[in-house]
């Protein structure tokens, strides 16, 4: 059988790899494929994870300053998490729409919940965000948030309707750096539902939000994988993370499973490959 299969291998190469040769190079590919979803469902959940993050200060500054809605001014700082306290944030105009407004955490600041955040981030806004057709526009300079720097453009788009609250969030020509020199690039459309909270908007900490919909996520070697929400995430702005929820990544010949977990509040997430031992990963 040795001698027949040698001889199979040397008859093939003159077309192909030899028969040993590609069942070893299959697996190796395999292996390598197997790796690299790995590698793209981890920075799928960071991203989608910084995103969020992207989010909480979008809404924080808008109830700051007077444009997420309903009457949303004069907060307090217990009504939000106090993102903003080492920022320097500048709108114009102060009154009427559009606005230009300016997030500028300079060199680096801490929020209270640990998250580190330096740079700048430029948002225009059409109308108050909670008001439906309202569109927000984000963009970053040099911003850099838990030493990710962030890239790209967000637009979110409110979809509601009466008695509900919801947007859409589209990622455009999205880039994350690790501290490493380590990138990716995403793009992607998220539905984002706000399930509770709706009826205090002044008051940011009994915000929940539900997440559904699909990324494409792209490393440094030009290898892609698109991911779909199958459980829909949750976001509580009390939260710093996704805490609950689950995606799916198709691989060539592979799926794999990113779970945020059951609620509890924790930087901790696991990614699967077709039901095997699930590896864990740290969200930022």
């Amino acid at each position: 059988m040795k001698l027949k299969n040698l001889i199979l291998c040397a008859t093939l190469s003159l077309i192909s790899l030899g028969f040993w040769s590609c069942k070893k190079d299959d697996s190796n590919t395999n292996t390598g494929e197997i790796e690299t979803t790995f590698e793209l469902s981890g920075n799928d959940a960071v991203t989608e994870n910084i995103t969020e993050d992207a989010n909480d200060i979008l809404m924080e500054t808008g109830v700051d300053n007077n444009f997420a809605g309903r009457n949303a001014g004069n907060v307090t700082i217990a009504e939000t998490m106090n993102i903003l306290s080492c920022a320097t944030v500048t709108v114009t105009p102060l009154q009427g729409f559009p606005k230009n407004i300016s997030i500028d955490f300079g060199n680096g600041c801490t929020s209270q919940n640990g998250v580190t955040r330096k740079g700048k981030i430029y948002v225009t806004v059409s109308d108050s965000l909670r008001k439906e057709g309202s569109v927000a526009v984000m963009k970053f300079d040099n911003y850099y948030v838990s030493e990710f720097k962030i890239e790209g453009k967000i637009t979110w788009t409110n979809t509601s309707a009466p008695g509900t609250k919801s947007w859409q969030r589209k990622y455009e020509d999205g880039k994350i750096t690790a501290v490493d020199g380590r990138y990716w690039l995403h793009t992607g459309i998220k539905e984002i539902v706000q399930v509770q909270g709706v009826n205090t908007p002044h008051n940011l900490l009994d915000d929940v939000f539900s997440i559904t919909g699909h990324h494409t996520t792209t490393n440094a070697e030009g290898k892609t994988r698109t991911s779909t929400i199958i459980e829909p995430l949750q976001k509580k702005v009390i939260c710093e993370n996704v805490d609950k929820g689950k995606v799916k990544i198709e691989g060539a010949s592979h799926t794999a499973v990113i779970d945020f977990g059951d609620g509890t509040c924790d930087r901790i997430a696991t990614i699967s490959i077709d039901g095997k031992t699930p590896r864990t990963i740290l969200l930022r």
